[in-house]
């Protein structure tokens, strides 16, 4: 069966394929889950601007009407944003939700498949998921760990969401063989905050360091991803010592009401803007569109190797 029967490309995309313009691939759960109405929408289409405006052209990606929509339109995005019935969608789901003609908003992980599929090679997020706070007894590893050791394509993100176990979470990814490079930076991003305390394998001065990195790799036939940790913007970032307390209180308000599962970070999520007062989800917008600066840099040099 051919991927056509799946695939469907936006004009745009379908344009950029053609003609060799870079593509970066975005993730749909942060405009479906991650964020609330309008600001997702906002957000979203902010995002593709600024890939645009970097000689790339931005691709989307959601599950809509039993297709997997690579670039959406802007009557997509709305639709998406604004709908209460839209499936998170990760690698176990992908199969149903096309079959079932359900929406979908693609994690990480989805994403990263749906991406290969459509031979795009970056991608732009806010924050990889990773090994939840007592991952080591309760098993939680989200599920994108896997999809970085197995999928070919880089992943720009802010860190790994502060609400995990930032620590495991490297130790996982080097047991799987995953390069962590810093952009600009010698230590692993902490999400809403520049600093997490650990190191990266490699710190790359520019773009072009990253992209010659990428065309060793996959070059050599080294078959995963990349974690490329960008650290949020120092004017937007949040007080270490407000965000841990904040994060704390959550954990324990999740681990009292047993929320669990793919529900865990949309609600600890939730429960940091309230409890912020709108402080995480404007640091989580800066981060996002700082990502996709770079994301695109990244898109165009790799192109031109």
């Amino acid at each position: 069966m051919s991927l056509t029967n799946y695939l469907v490309y936006s004009p745009e995309v379908e344009e950029a394929k053609k003609v060799g313009t870079p593509i970066v691939a975005l993730e749909s759960t942060i405009i479906a889950h991650g964020m609330p109405y309008p600001q997702n929408i906002e957000t979203a289409t902010k995002v593709e601007e600024i890939i645009r405006e970097k000689g790339a052209v931005p691709a989307t990606i959601a599950i809509i009407d039993g297709k997997i929509k690579v670039g959406l339109t802007s009557d997509e995005l709305t639709l998406l944003g604004r709908a209460s019935d839209v499936e998170k969608v990760s690698r176990r789901d992908l199969s149903a939700v096309l079959a079932m003609k359900r929406m979908g908003a693609t994690t990480v992980a989805a994403t990263m498949i749906c991406a290969e599929l459509a031979g795009i090679k970056i991608f732009v997020t806010g924050g990889i998921g990773g090994v939840h706070r007592g991952g080591q007894e309760t098993m939680d590893v989200s599920a994108d760990l896997q999809e970085l050791a197995k999928t070919n394509v880089a992943v720009v993100c802010a860190g790994a969401k502060s609400i995990l176990d930032i620590e495991l979470t490297l130790e996982y990814l080097e047991t799987y063989g995953v390069p962590v490079i810093g952009y600009q930076t010698d230590e692993f991003p902490a999400f809403y905050t520049q600093s997490s305390g650990f190191g990266v394998d490699v710190a790359a001065k520019s773009a072009e360091e990253i992209a010659d990195m990428l065309k060793v790799k996959w070059d050599l036939n080294l078959s995963g991803g990349m974690v490329i940790g960008n650290p949020v913007p120092s004017g937007d970032e949040m007080d270490p010592i407000l965000i841990k307390g904040i994060i704390d209180e959550a954990l324990e308000a999740a681990k009292k009401e047993k929320i669990s599962g793919k529900g865990t970070t949309p609600f600890l999520l939730d429960r940091l803007k309230n409890k912020s007062n709108g402080a995480t989800l404007k640091t989580n917008i800066s981060l996002v569109e700082n990502n996709a600066r770079v994301g695109a840099d990244i898109a165009v040099a790799l192109q031109n190797k």
